[in-house]
């Protein structure tokens, strides 16, 4: 007795039509319902994908002479014009933190050195100006570029420590700034028995972003915790345990 796929084989086996290779067709169309086709396997999401940013706006201020500061060399420290007590940060500050962008040279150096200097002398001028820097923040997380990421992560800390109710000031814009965060914060490198020297410099995403979220807290107030809890689920308290 012919089983039904032997049968099925033999009436096909001198039919033109099933000697072509199925065509490949999009889902849901009606092309799906064509004899002789595979309907196409749906396109990878790229939920971790990094996404290459745009010359910052720094880097174009820069250029053309905009920004009160000169340097000799890459390892030279920055000159400033002006007092930076004088500056106006509302005007200056942001446009220092739409520069966590840059990867390249001189421009990372220039932007990590010149909020350094902003941040540690800017004392009461900061808080004011902290709406104006969670954009440029986000911009930087939704890269999900390491390198971006972790001078991004450094520069959050900063800003937290830098002067009185920063950090609880930050609390209502965690919403913008934490979804990248507990995205990436278990993405740790698994290198087997090897080394992740990325680790051994301070450069690893996750761990930095780990650190961030305590300091976050620390320095955040009473709301803080809960709010971290509510966008990063997996977060644990540091002050509580």
């Amino acid at each position: 007795m012919v089983n039904q796929s032997e049968f099925w084989a033999e009436i096909r086996k001198n039919n033109p039509k099933y000697k072509k290779a199925p065509r490949v067709v999009p889902a849901f169309t009606i092309q799906a319902l064509q004899e002789n086709t595979i309907v196409a396997k749906p396109p990878r999401c790229g939920l971790y994908k990094p996404v290459p940013p745009k010359p910052s706006n720094f880097r174009k201020f820069y250029e053309r002479g905009i920004f009160p500061i000169s340097i000799k060399s890459d390892d030279a420290p920055i000159t400033w014009k002006v007092p930076i007590e004088d500056l106006d940060f509302h005007h200056y500050l942001p446009m220092f933190f739409d520069g966590l962008t840059e990867t390249e040279s001189p421009y990372k150096y220039l932007v990590e050195q010149g909020i350094s200097d902003m941040l540690s002398r800017g004392g009461p001028k900061i808080l004011p100006v902290v709406p104006q820097l969670i954009i440029p923040i986000k911009n930087a997380l939704n890269t999900k570029i390491p390198e971006i990421i972790c001078t991004t992560m450094r520069t959050l800390q900063r800003l937290v420590k830098s002067a009185d109710c920063v950090g609880e000031s930050l609390v209502p814009y965690f919403r913008q700034i934490l979804p990248i965060l507990n995205l990436l914060k278990n993405r740790n490198v698994n290198l087997g028995e090897g080394i992740d020297y990325s680790q051994v410099k301070g450069e690893n995403p996750a761990d930095l972003i780990q650190d961030t979220l305590e300091v976050l807290e620390k320095y955040g107030g009473e709301d803080a915790f809960i709010n971290i809890k509510y966008m990063v689920p997996t977060y644990e308290s540091c002050m509580m345990n």
